[in-house]
């Protein structure tokens, strides 16, 4: 009596054989070509769409993800803004699960990495460009409202960045005392303090005018240099030193 035996499975890696008249599904093509795009002229190459389709692969991987692509763009407004946002308004769009949210933060974290990366132990003064680069990718698209703190050393290389406070849409509470504190912990001589605004109207309120002037009032008795605030939103960035009010 002859066995059965099971059909034997392909090695991984390899291509499973196709019947007559089948043909590989047409994303698989469109996804090489795309990479090749990607590969030769970089991201400038390609539409905020498209780049965001090349994203996408990992995490959907046999299906066609132009349409979730163009509908997660047609919705937040451009690559940028896709990443960025909040995972619970991801998950809105239909066929945004755990795994796209996953890749799309993996991204974000990865840019703040790099983008951190160019402010630690570099003269801020002499790096605003990065100083304000960096600020806006962290904060700018915020929800509510985050304090952070840049720490300088004598030489204004940034030793140490931090959020110091997260508060509300409209509100963060910043207490003088605490900024100090945290300053001399770290044996910082100079601070670039910033905060967002999540209106996206970058304009100082009176409050936060109020608050700098506490916290410079504090740093100045310890001998302890406030170089600039920050405020950033979506429509840019506003200097308290550049307005005068500083």
């Amino acid at each position: 009596m002859v066995s059965k035996s099971s059909p034997s499975r392909p090695k991984a890696g390899t291509s499973l054989p196709t019947t007559e008249g089948d043909e590989p599904p047409h994303y698989l093509a469109h996804r090489q070509r795309l990479r090749a795009r990607f590969l030769t002229g970089g991201a400038e190459a390609l539409a905020d769409y498209e780049l965001l389709e090349l994203v996408l692969f990992a995490p959907i991987p046999r299906r066609d993800v132009k349409p979730l692509a163009k509908e997660l763009i047609r919705k937040f407004g451009s690559f940028g803004e896709v990443i960025a946002a909040p995972p619970p308004r991801l998950r809105e769009v239909e066929g945004v699960g755990d795994a796209v949210v996953a890749a799309l933060k993996t991204v974000e974290a990865a840019a703040l990495k790099l983008s951190r990366a160019k402010l630690l132990g570099r003269p801020a003064l002499s790096s605003w460009e990065a100083v304000l680069d960096y600020c806006a990718a962290a904060m700018a698209r915020a929800e509510t409202e985050q304090f952070r703190i840049i720490f300088l050393d004598r030489k204004n290389a940034v030793i140490a960045e931090e959020v110091h406070q997260r508060g509300t849409v409209d509100h963060t509470p910043v207490y003088a005392r605490e900024v100090v504190k945290r300053a001399l912990e770290l044996g910082a001589s100079a601070l670039i303090l910033v905060h967002n605004h999540p209106s996206g109207d970058p304009t100082p309120s009176r409050a936060d005018i109020a608050m700098t002037r506490d916290v410079v009032a504090a740093a100045k008795a310890l001998h302890i240099d406030v170089h600039d605030h920050l405020v950033v939103g979506r429509g840019g960035h506003a200097s308290f030193k550049a307005l005068g009010l500083l």
